[in-house]
């Protein structure tokens, strides 16, 4: 499935794809198109000429996956695998993720050449009971499909019933208004790039309810060997969101994260200065072990990796064990 759009000329064109046509890969759901779309607005705005990016739609284990909780199927990788190796292929010049959904550590011969201005990092809490998550009656049913989250809601609320709620955004805001859940998660960027945002009740606070390490900035991910496409990319990279992603891909690839480890882990960055914040949760949210880092920017990736190695060692063989 193929998506018709912008088109570039010169030197740049006819070293991409031969064919002088970039070919985005992308999932097909309203989100990852969203996405999509996104990076290649971007990339008509540095100059290029219209009628020649296309962004190719491909079904991933992860869409096609609805029965069970992904962590049960092979973690969020699952999200990514094809296109990758469509990437690797050579059916597609570049990728566009959504970074939180991308392995810790990606297949040889690929990169992340760039990522866009991050949007909100935050999580929502969309209810029709409540106003707050604090405010659920007690053993209110709240759905979702991050173990992160339902770990985080057992912390804060051990009362609550957490059940898997698969699907996309729509989808999943369907069977809230069906009475299907209490009350579920969402990523704020998404609702917003989706328009949706009004359907938040209300927005968790980053530091009480650390997000998904990525989440809410796109990455692009392209071959290593293909220079033409990551110059391309660099022109749209923001150097920002590029140093937080460094400082929490760092912190996750310390405590070899997955779907099956609940870790959130957000970096802000002003000026020369980097915050991160991480923490890991047992699954019943019975234990957590919370970590604050400030560093130079140009130190993110090993910032994050200290904290990572800090909160391995505090929690002991014993707390990852049982996960």
């Amino acid at each position: 499935m193929t998506e018709r759009g912008l088109a570039f000329e010169g030197p740049m064109a006819q070293s991409l794809a031969g064919t002088g046509i970039l070919r985005i890969g992308s999932r097909g759901s309203p989100l990852a198109l969203a996405q999509a779309r996104e990076v290649k607005q971007r990339l008509a705005e540095t100059g290029l000429a219209a009628e020649r990016i296309d962004i190719e739609v491909i079904r991933t284990a992860g869409d096609l996956i609805q029965d069970r909780p992904l962590n049960e199927a092979g973690g969020k990788g699952l999200f990514a695998k094809e296109i990758e190796e469509a990437l690797l292929a050579g059916r597609i010049d570049l990728a566009v993720h959504s970074s939180k959904d991308l392995p810790t550590v990606l297949p040889a011969g690929l990169v992340l050449a760039g990522f866009l201005p991050r949007e909100d990092a935050r999580d929502a809490f969309i209810s029709r009971k409540a106003e707050a998550l604090r405010e659920l009656p007690p053993g209110a049913v709240v759905g979702t499909a991050s173990l992160r989250r339902q770990a985080f809601v057992k912390r804060l609320r051990p009362d609550l019933k957490v059940v898997p709620l698969r699907g996309n955004v729509e989808t999943r805001l369907r069977k809230l208004e069906a009475g299907d859940v209490d009350a579920t998660l969402l990523a704020v960027a998404g609702l917003k790039r989706l328009g949706l945002l009004a359907a938040a009740t209300a927005i968790l606070d980053a530091d009480e309810f650390i997000p998904a390490v990525g989440q809410g900035a796109i990455a692009v991910e392209t071959r290593a060997d293909d220079g033409a496409t990551r110059a391309l990319v660099g022109t749209i990279d923001h150097a920002d969101t590029a140093t937080a992603l460094a400082a929490e891909r760092g912190f996750l690839a310390v405590l070899d994260g997955s779907c099956r480890t609940p870790i959130g882990g957000h970096a802000r960055v002003s000026g020369a200065t980097i915050r991160f914040r991480g923490m890991i949760v047992a699954p019943d949210g019975s234990e957590a072990f919370e970590v604050v880092r400030e560093g130079r920017r140009e130190e993110a990736a090993k910032l994050g990796a200290d904290a990572g190695r800090e909160l391995r060692q505090r929690a002991g063989v014993a707390f990852f064990a049982r996960i």
